[in-house]
């Protein structure tokens, strides 16, 4: 399949014709979808009392280990931050689609929760939930928490953390198993919002690529990965996921 590269709100009609005849999707997506939304990516500068560290001095095990208040501190900060944001037309274009490909399969990078409050569902959350807190020692989930220190364990009175991979964490065996599955068995994959830098979530795109499904990426800039893609859409999800969804308002 050709190249292409597309900057207008219009899909190349080989795209469109794929996608109405595709069964098994999977769409993948990353800190840019979240963006839209106002949610700051990791990546983003810091404020306030916080713009004296760097995230990565933060997200890390020994950070807790070493800091516990510090680090739960930071993450009711981020929690608060993402309760004010609503989910956009990425998000509730991605339910609807959900609702429409039944065998379509979302993973994502972020930990916002927003799509599962867009209304999508058995979301494979590839970095854990933001909104969740697990026992640093025993791993048991726990309740939400609004509490300026990390609460504890009921099992093992150990401390509650948020529900996140952190730097030099495995991903979740469940959720890697289950996006390998799913992308080792769909027809089309979907990079959506995400820099295509950061492992092993890149590594589904390469899974994708290497079976030969059709692969499209929906970023507004380019990717270590956008020349290598059956099909690239330059800009927002916001803009090209309705554009697809209406694809099937066409075929209804």
């Amino acid at each position: 399949m050709s190249k292409l590269e597309h900057s207008s709100a219009e899909l190349p009609l080989t795209l469109a014709s794929v996608l109405i005849e595709a069964k098994r999707w999977v769409v993948m997506t990353g800190s840019g979808v979240s963006a839209e939304s106002g949610v700051p990516t990791f990546r983003d500068a810091q404020s306030g009392l916080w713009a004296q560290y760097e995230p990565q001095q933060l997200a890390t095990p020994e950070a807790f280990e070493s800091n516990p208040e510090i680090v739960w501190q930071w993450y009711q900060w981020r929690r608060k931050l993402i309760r004010k944001t609503t989910p956009n037309a990425a998000h509730t274009v991605l339910a609807r689609l959900q609702r429409l490909k039944p065998e379509l399969i979302l993973v994502t990078q972020n930990v916002d929760g927003l799509h599962q409050r867009a209304g999508s569902t058995e979301v494979i959350e590839f970095h854990g939930c933001i909104e969740r807190n697990k026992c640093f020692g025993c791993e048991k989930r726990g309740p939400k928490s609004d509490s300026s220190y990390p609460p504890t364990c009921n099992t093992c009175n150990g401390l509650m953390r948020p529900d996140v991979v952190w730097f030099g964490e495995n991903i979740p065996t469940a959720a890697l198993t289950a996006s390998s599955d799913a992308v080792n068995a769909c027809d089309v994959f979907f990079s959506v919002g995400t820099s295509s830098l950061v492992y092993p979530a890149t590594a589904l795109a390469k899974m994708a690529l290497s079976r030969k499904a059709t692969t499209i990426e929906i970023n507004p800039n380019s990717t270590p990965l956008s020349t290598r893609m059956d099909f690239t859409l330059q800009g927002p999800a916001g803009l090209w996921l309705p554009v697809i969804a209406s694809l099937f308002d066409k075929n209804s």
